[in-house]
């Protein structure tokens, strides 16, 4: 039993008390895991709706998936084991233990990129590692705008106590208690869909391959770099946050990198998407002029 029952947000008038699983016959399932399932569908379902915009094919996006998850998960896991090491330091055997709990974002983020290097090293003849990064990017950001909603159902990744006006109240299942805290999940949750909207319409006049991935750093950097301050549950490297840290530092870097690529004003005539689109034109203008010479 949960510590926590009934999730209430008084700001709205809605109290509501859902489970964090349901039975379909003899079958366990976990709401969390249905979400994440369902943010991974509906950015894959986005990244072939747009693939050609980026110079890629729908083929392209389901063998980067498949390449991409499992890297994901594993790093996820590793990143949250490595700074709860004391949780396992006498039983190392409960890192596989992943049905437990204990993925942390930041450590997804960091396995896909993993995985989308290694995806494009593998198919280096016909994607670029850059424009790959500018799609998955916003997939991102629907898988983690979806995603977050696994906690509320887990009643999880909640920030410290507070009045304001979007407080969310959690009653104690022992005493009947309630108690508001922020809904870091959900700040999270918001900021990340208006990252979305906001960087697919400007994903529709880059300059350059790599500008929306850049855009997704800063943008999630600078919204978990603030998010993160309010949680109760963060991972700590000595006194500091790592994934404050971490995002506010990618946060940094990937607004000068922007800044520095501005400055230089790229041709978007090197896009990838135009590239191929050239090799197209050329691949058909070829048996045409064979055919005029004979």
């Amino acid at each position: 039993m949960s510590q926590y029952s009934t999730i209430s947000f008084p700001a709205i008038g809605l109290s509501w008390d859902p489970s964090s699983s349901f039975s379909i016959g003899p079958f366990q399932i976990h709401w969390y895991g249905l979400i994440i399932a369902l943010g991974l569908m509906l950015a894959v379902v986005y990244g072939c709706k747009r693939c050609g915009q980026f110079g890629l094919k729908e083929d392209d996006i389901i063998d980067g998936v498949l390449c991409i998850v499992p890297f994901a998960i594993v790093c996820a896991r590793l990143y949250y084991c490595v700074f709860e090491w004391e949780n396992y330091r006498d039983d190392p055997m409960k890192i596989f233990k992943i049905w437990e709990g204990g993925l942390a974002i930041y450590g997804g983020v960091i396995g896909a990129a993993i995985g989308i290097v290694v995806y494009a090293l593998v198919k280096r003849d016909k994607v670029r590692l850059t424009a790959v990064l500018d799609l998955t990017s916003l997939g991102f950001l629907i898988g983690q705008s979806i995603g977050r909603w696994g906690n509320f159902f887990n009643r999880e990744a909640f920030g410290a106590p507070t009045d304001c006006v979007f407080r969310m109240g959690l009653t104690n299942a022992y005493t009947g208690e309630i108690t508001y805290y922020h809904p870091t999940f959900l700040y999270e949750s918001v900021w990340n869909l208006c990252g979305f909207v906001l960087l697919h319409f400007l994903s529709k006049k880059r300059r350059y391959d790599g500008q929306i991935a850049l855009g997704y750093v800063a943008w999630y950097g600078l919204g978990r770099a603030f998010i993160e301050g309010l949680r109760m549950d963060s991972l700590y490297w000595g006194p500091f946050r790592v994934s404050q840290v971490l995002a506010a530092g990618s946060c940094v870097i990937a607004v000068g990198l922007l800044i520095f690529f501005a400055v230089r004003k790229p041709d978007p005539e090197k896009l990838f998407v135009n590239v191929v689109a050239r090799r197209e034109a050329e691949a058909v203008q070829e048996p045409q002029e064979v055919q005029a010479d004979e």
